[in-house]
């Protein structure tokens, strides 16, 4: 039901949902390149400012708080940016979607992690110690934030990449170079491999990077991404991106093959996970395609 044809707001590709910004396609490589290095180390530097800001704190309440203001902070400053940077407004951010879209993306991302978990109890690779015994404070605080994640990491590689990409060589290309650039920045992740990396190009760069497409706006994959992230580490127990998250709602006991469970990284690097990110990308990428 999340993927009904009316349920988000559509772009139709008649129509260039950044044709209110500098003709990107018509800048030359040297100066586009040069262009979206520069958008790229602004996003990458505020993103990795608001998460300093954000580990310096320790009181869970105040934790919550920080995590939604220096969200509500990037997304801002990521408007401010393209405002002077490309002399219009971001078309992205509608705030009219903010809700909608997000709400859709919570439930894919939610949806995802549930279906991944039944695979794997069905499997005998996923099974359930004891649940509701994780602190809640905790739990509420990785919550949020895993927002700041979602948002500063959507800004990056769907905002600025993978919008960038599009606009000057294609959705193909832009799906692609963002997805792979997306798997590339977990290979320095606790645990990671070639094969991690590669899986989460696949399963969740695709996803987002066709999300952002079929949307038109952020919301949608910083929703996806959000619910991807808590519900993998703070409600199944998982590892997220091979860092451990603290409290979960449910305690697993995990075992099997790491090509099946995911091993020490999380189900990310599962190829289940693989599998259904995958039918998801191209759902949402035949969507795209019949407009």
């Amino acid at each position: 039901m999340f993927f009904c044809h009316h349920s988000i707001r559509v772009v139709p590709l008649t129509s260039n949902i950044y044709s209110e910004y500098m003709p990107i396609k018509s800048k030359s490589v040297l100066v586009w390149s040069l262009l979206v290095v520069a958008s790229f180390i602004f996003s990458f530097i505020m993103y990795s400012l608001a998460m300093v800001a954000s580990d310096s704190i320790t009181t869970p309440w105040v934790s919550c708080l920080a995590a939604v203001a220096l969200s509500v902070a990037m997304i801002a400053l990521y408007a401010l940016f393209v405002k002077w940077f490309e002399q219009a407004p971001a078309k992205d951010i509608p705030p009219s979607r903010i809700a909608p879209d997000t709400f859709k993306g919570l439930g894919i991302g939610f949806a995802f992690f549930v279906v991944v978990v039944l695979i794997m109890l069905a499997a005998g690779l996923y099974q359930i110690d004891s649940a509701g015994t994780g602190n809640a404070a905790a739990i509420v605080t990785a919550f949020f934030s895993f927002l700041l994640v979602a948002v500063g990491e959507e800004i990056i590689f769907r905002g600025v990449l993978f919008r960038w990409i599009d606009e000057k060589w294609g959705f193909l290309a832009a799906l692609i170079a963002s997805s792979l650039l997306f798997g590339l920045m977990h290979i320095f992740q606790p645990g990671a491999t070639l094969w991690s990396s590669f899986a989460i190009a696949v399963e969740a760069g695709l996803l987002l990077g066709a999300a952002y497409k079929y949307s038109g706006t952020l919301w949608l994959p910083i929703g996806i991404h959000w619910a991807w992230n808590f519900a993998e580490g703070n409600i199944f127990g998982f590892a997220v991106s091979g860092s451990d998250v603290g409290d979960s709602l449910i305690r697993p006991a995990i075992s099997g093959p790491d090509i099946l469970t995911g091993g020490v990284f999380g189900a990310e690097a599962s190829i289940v996970a693989l599998l259904i990110g995958l039918a998801l990308s191209f759902w949402f990428i035949l969507l795209i395609c019949r407009r």
